[in-house]
């Protein structure tokens, strides 16, 4: 009888891993199933190559992580991002001579993400607790604000005339070597898990982030424990949009321009990345970190599908399906614990 308890047991611990860890999994059999159609997928550079490619999609993903723990959405972060980085290649070009110092360039570029992201979310935020709007249209009605300026801050073309300091946060890479002359590590890379780092402490470490959760999982039960739900939702969504303002810079930065059309549908890529891994859109749980393993997903699907010359228009019906398998499993999943 101990036996067949013990077995028992070992199956419920199997079958709870599997539920706790469907991201991890997926992940793993995407990557073996690439690699056995193209050797290349395992190579040391495309993996490298892979960090870059995520990068931009991580840094939307982690705003969004806040404002979907809520119960929230903000479909803006896209445009936000152009926007950003749109500006900061007009304040490297026409103030700075299109950059000429390495640390006072990377300065600006983070000072303009922040600012320029955190106005557009802290918008979003205004909207959403002043005037009760809807999430979904208050986002809408910023998404369309947001590319509009995009167009007619750079003319409707390209911000060009930048120096290669401009794209050295987004471009340049550390260890170079003889194999490598270009270098291995990136610094975009470096700069992203910089900021996953410090967003998954201030979520999941700090009052703040405790006070995320409630108001997430009950907003009427938090209001009523004493927790400014206006102020909490207010800071997310500018959270939000600092985020998105920082990958759009970073964006910028690695194509050495700002583009008025840049990162226009990233807001399903970052939609699709953070509830695949988890973060329910019913609000209250999710997870920082755990959304890099549904940003590494997408970023998977797109390289291994271009490395098996598989035709672009089908990655997006591919994520498509991802992100409704995702809402359906949240669903399912919610109503077991209910």
């Amino acid at each position: 009888m101990d036996t067949m308890n013990k077995i028992e047991r070992s199956k419920v611990d199997i079958g709870e891993f599997f539920k706790k860890n469907v991201i991890v999994v997926v992940l793993i059999l995407l990557c073996l199933g690439f690699a056995l159609g193209n050797s290349a997928f395992l190579k040391a550079a495309n993996l490298i190559n892979l960090t870059t490619q995520m990068a931009i999609n991580a840094m939307l993903t982690i705003g969004l992580t806040y404002v979907i723990i809520l119960g929230g959405i903000d479909i803006s972060v896209g445009s936000v991002a152009a926007l950003a980085g749109v500006c900061a290649a007009l304040v490297a070009r026409d103030f700075m001579g299109g950059g000429t110092n390495i640390v006072l360039t990377m300065v600006m570029q983070i000072v303009v993400a922040l600012v320029v992201g955190g106005i557009c979310g802290s918008f979003n935020g205004f909207m959403i607790t002043k005037f009760r709007v809807v999430p979904m249209i208050a986002t809408l009605a910023t998404q369309t604000i947001a590319r509009g300026l995009c167009y007619i801050l750079s003319g409707g073309t390209s911000v060009s005339g930048l120096t290669s300091v401009f794209s050295f946060i987004g471009a340049a890479r550390f260890l170079k070597t003889e194999a490598k002359p270009t270098g291995w590590i990136p610094i975009i890379t470096l700069v992203v898990i910089a900021f996953v780092v410090l967003m998954h402490i201030l979520l999941s470490k700090t009052v703040f982030g405790r006070h995320v959760f409630a108001t997430g999982s009950n907003i009427n039960v938090a209001h009523l424990s004493g927790i400014n739900t206006s102020r909490i939702t207010f800071l997310c969504y500018a959270i939000c949009g600092a985020m998105a303002g920082v990958g759009g810079v970073l964006n910028a930065s690695k194509l050495q321009n700002g583009q008025p059309g840049a990162c226009e549908g990233y807001e399903m890529f970052a939609i699709a990345a953070t509830v695949m891994s988890g973060t329910s859109l019913l609000g209250g749980s999710g997870s920082v970190a755990r959304a890099m393993y549904g940003c590494a997903v997408v970023a998977v699907i797109n390289n291994g599908m271009n490395l098996l010359h598989i035709n672009s228009y089908w990655q997006k019906i591919v994520l498509g399906v991802i992100i409704l398998l995702a809402v359906v499993m949240d669903m399912v999943q919610k109503k077991k614990k209910n």
